[in-house]
């Protein structure tokens, strides 16, 4: 699929994804039933779009290819890095029928922690405003980056 806009990938994932919920995830007991799917914040970075979705199973940092996105050709399961000017994080590539192919980085899984939707979108927005703003002189891990642990000694 060739992305156009964040508006495109955000009415596309949230469709994918609420199909995804009352389809495959609609019982399954790590489904936080106070969330619901939220995609926040896909801009261009470099040659993918790059935003979190948030679902009440997971939240995930994605990646969708642009036109010269050198992952786009690997196969789902394998994993790649991807440099961020907070760090460098390894993302998993999957694909879904009705998305295409995409890579993911999970912040976290399951989602029992955020007792409501706006708690999920605060974190979400500030992983994201953080892995895509703040310099790193050295490898961040996830866990710091979520727990706003930007300062290094």
């Amino acid at each position: 699929m060739q992305w156009q806009d964040g508006e495109q990938i955000r009415q596309t994932l949230e469709r994918v994804f609420n199909d995804i919920l009352s389809q495959r995830m609609h019982d399954v007991p790590v489904v936080n039933q106070v969330l619901a799917v939220r995609a926040l914040g896909f801009n261009r970075y470099n040659a993918n779009w790059a935003g979190v979705l948030i679902t009440p199973w997971f939240m995930n940092v994605l990646l969708l290819p642009g036109l010269e996105s050198a992952w786009i050709t690997q196969p789902p399961g394998s994993k790649f890095e991807q440099a961020f000017p907070f760090g460098s994080f390894e993302f998993t590539v999957a694909d879904e029928a009705q998305l295409g192919r995409y890579a993911q980085c999970s912040l976290f899984s399951p989602m029992f922690q955020f007792a409501d939707q706006a708690a999920a979108e605060a974190a979400a927005n500030s992983a994201l405003q953080a892995l895509l703003a703040v310099p790193a002189p050295r490898a961040m891990s996830r866990r710091d980056l979520l727990r706003g642990n930007l300062v290094r000694p």
